[in-house]
């Protein structure tokens, strides 16, 4: 059982490094390529946009597959796109690579997490669900870092490593993995599965909540590396450090969560959390003292890591039966955010010369989540959750 754990949280951290890596290397191949600024967050953009659309169709369409095929087949695809990334010779066939590597990325982590409650025992669900998650957490923490490190000899260099790694795990998942055939052999059709979340009025306000959620976040995380470096002149292994003290408070933030909902409550540790770093959003990029940028950037990450996973059980608790399609919706939702995102920080960062500006719209994301949740009731006590879910019928 361990070693699937081992597993699960390597994928997992292969998938999260390659998915973030692009922004402390956005300096570099904007100008290995030539392109402007605001075009240049399309090849993180272009990652998100091939893993949002493909989530829709990924996770309705694997509950009636062999999950085992899905994953290795999700994996192959996400260590080959990602190794052709590093031999990309222009802007748009880096775009072409890195939107083949997102839509991978769609069929493998859904099935990481379908997989779980299949392979693992009742009593371990939950703690391998966690591992998992931290498994993301970590590819910031460690996996970014130590990708711009590699990138210090070749920007090309990270691309080949995760490849390689991502090759070598689709390996051991083929010979380590069973077979997780669909207990039922009933067919639903895609659109089937999704009406009952369209026809849900708390649905529809937390999945508006968890795309303003990481629309705010993401616009802000797109172009960080880029204000790095223009603001402070950090080399790419310098921007690769702050990185990692971004990816230690989400870490950080994973593992104290659920210590933090225990405590507080779902709603008032959401509150809390959320004024705050609405606050250190938009002060931060006020700031000029690098040291104090980091701690505000840790105490941030730290509160997302807190905040992420309890969303997320908040949005699956809304109905058992279709938590593989709440998983992939908000998956979607996820990246369709981050690809906005990406796009809105180029423009605002150009148009609005630098990135105080998007610190005071990532805050406006920000506080129309926190508001939206609320009202919409997805963010309760948590005596009262299991009562209150979407009818499947």
């Amino acid at each position: 059982m361990r070693s699937y754990t081992a597993l699960f949280f390597l994928i997992m951290f292969m998938i999260g490094t390659d998915t973030f890596l692009i922004s402390p290397l956005l300096p570099t191949l904007q100008a290995e390529f030539g392109v402007s600024t605001d075009a240049a967050g399309w090849m993180l953009g272009a990652y998100t946009l091939g893993s949002a659309i493909f989530a829709l169709i990924a996770g309705p369409l694997s509950d009636g597959w062999n999950r085992r095929t899905v994953l290795l087949c999700g994996l192959l695809g996400f260590s080959l796109s990602t190794i052709l990334c590093g031999f990309a010779d222009s802007f748009w066939s880096m775009c072409l690579f890195r939107f083949l590597a997102g839509v991978s990325a769609a069929f493998t982590a859904p099935q990481v997490w379908a997989s779980i409650p299949a392979v693992m025992p009742p009593a371990k669900i939950s703690k391998t669900m966690g591992i998992a998650f931290s498994g993301l957490a970590a590819a910031q923490a460690l996996g970014v870092p130590i990708g711009s490190w590699l990138a210090a000899a070749h920007w090309s260099v990270p691309f080949w490593a995760v490849g390689a790694a991502s090759l070598l795990l689709n390996l051991i998942a083929f010979y380590a993995l069973p077979d997780m055939k669909p207990a039922s052999r009933e067919r639903t059709s895609i659109l089937g599965r999704y009406a009952p979340l369209v026809k849900s009025g708390k649905a529809r306000s937390g999945l508006m909540a968890y795309l303003l959620l990481h629309l705010g976040s993401g616009t802000a995380f797109a172009f960080v590396g880029k204000w790095m470096a223009d603001s402070f002149q950090l080399p790419i292994g310098r921007i690769g450090l702050v990185m990692m003290f971004l990816g230690f408070g989400t870490l950080l933030g994973s593992v104290i969560s659920s210590s933090i909902i225990k405590k507080l409550g779902r709603a008032n540790a959401a509150i809390a959390g959320m004024l705050l770093i609405i606050a250190l959003y938009a002060i931060i990029p006020q700031l000029t003292n690098l040291p104090v940028i980091t701690i505000g950037y840790l105490v941030i990450y730290t509160i997302l890591g807190v905040l992420f996973p309890t969303v997320m059980e908040a949005l699956t608790s809304l109905n058992a039966s279709l938590r593989g399609t709440i998983s992939s919706l908000a998956n979607s939702t996820m990246n369709g955010a981050n690809t906005l995102g990406a796009w809105v920080a180029g423009v605002i960062y150009v148009q609005f010369s630098g990135y105080s500006t998007i610190g005071i719209f990532t805050s406006v994301c920000l506080a129309l989540s926190l508001v939206t949740f609320l009202f919409g009731g997805v963010l309760g006590k948590a005596r009262k959750e299991g009562t209150e879910s979407v009818s499947a019928s």
